[in-house]
């Protein structure tokens, strides 16, 4: 009998329309477009506006993809892993509310917090759930509304993040595709180095805190650029390593988007000369945390093989980083 692998059996992906360009981020604070490109390669990201909308709907939204690509009954969804940094609200989980909208009446969801890594440890998550033959159909979802916990006078953190969504249907797979292999790792001496201070129990709201902008993202960008190239890089090669993959192996890199120069260093590091292998779409969405990797999957699924070699790279607050060696499942 042939193991059980989790493989990835349909993608979707959502951004909302309103866009947010480098130029019109010149007019709220002290950059320029030369200025934020060069550093990041972030030349526009995109920005839910309706305040009366969360995380949740740009989640069901890349989900209701899927199941229109599909014409999957949401009924037969055992599981929702909803990977988010920015639940709907605290306490009730947003993946419920998510399960519900789209119909999957039968499944039990929950929420995964990771930061940017969020997504990768809820892709291996989903993966476990199906290799032990409980579960058949799992639904991991990436998403977060980054725009609301930004401070849009803040040129160190506003001209980064964008809002996004993508999902990814896990299932059972007996031809030795899926998830193959994965090495995730964390440590809190990044806990100071990017953060929201206010709003959990450490610091609960006050006046305070609101007036002090305590429940926006702070971050310090020369120390997690440093952890995230020396991280990111280390755990994408180790794998290859690990599985005997050399470059010429590798089809697709597929980093998290949230600076160029952490993605170049990446695939430097795993000898990848191709730039076409390197999957990039932050020009377009910046760095939409959750998000950034089944975006990318969404954005690049037609180009995908049958047995094409993925590797998965991602590194988020906290620190939370890791990688991941999956062999795609079908021809799209």
């Amino acid at each position: 009998m042939n193991k059980i692998t989790a493989a990835i059996t349909a993608v979707g992906g959502y951004v909302p329309e309103d866009v947010l360009t480098n130029e019109m981020l010149e007019k709220m604070v002290e950059t320029t477009d030369e200025w934020i490109t060069s550093r990041t390669g972030i030349k526009e990201r995109r920005i839910l506006k309706d305040p009366n909308k969360g995380t949740s709907y740009l989640a069901i939204q890349a989900a209701k993809e899927i199941l229109q690509k599909t014409d999957l009954d949401p009924k037969e969804i055992d599981l929702i892993i909803m990977a988010t940094a920015t639940p709907d609200m605290p306490v009730a989980a947003t993946g419920v509310h998510v399960a519900s909208e789209i119909g999957a009446i039968n499944a039990f969801s929950y929420d995964l917090q990771a930061a940017c890594s969020s997504f990768l440890y809820g892709m291996s998550t989903g993966a476990a759930y199906i290799e032990s033959g409980r579960y058949k159909k799992v639904l991991v979802i990436g998403a977060d509304k980054m725009s609301s916990i930004i401070d849009y006078t803040d040129r160190t953190t506003c001209i980064i993040f964008g809002d996004g969504a993508g999902a990814v249907l896990m299932e059972p797979n007996d031809e030795g595709f899926g998830l193959q292999d994965e090495i995730l790792r964390s440590d809190s001496i990044g806990r100071n180095s990017l953060r929201i201070e206010a709003g959990g129990s450490l610091m609960p709201p006050s006046e305070k805190t609101v007036s002090e902008k305590l429940h926006y993202v702070k971050q310090d960008g020369k120390t997690v650029f440093k952890f995230a190239v020396s991280n990111m890089a280390g755990v994408s090669a180790q794998i290859m390593e690990r599985n005997g993959l050399t470059n010429e192996d590798v089809n697709w890199l597929v980093a998290h988007q949230a600076n160029k120069r952490i993605i170049d260093a990446t695939a430097n590091r795993m000898n990848l000369n191709d730039e076409d292998k390197v999957l990039m779409n932050i020009q377009r969405y910046g760095n939409t945390t959750s998000a950034t990797l089944p975006l990318l999957l969404s954005d690049y699924e037609k180009q995908f093989k049958k047995g094409d070699n993925l590797i998965f790279a991602s590194f988020g607050g906290g620190f939370t980083w890791g990688a991941a060696y999956l062999k795609w499942a079908y021809n799209s």
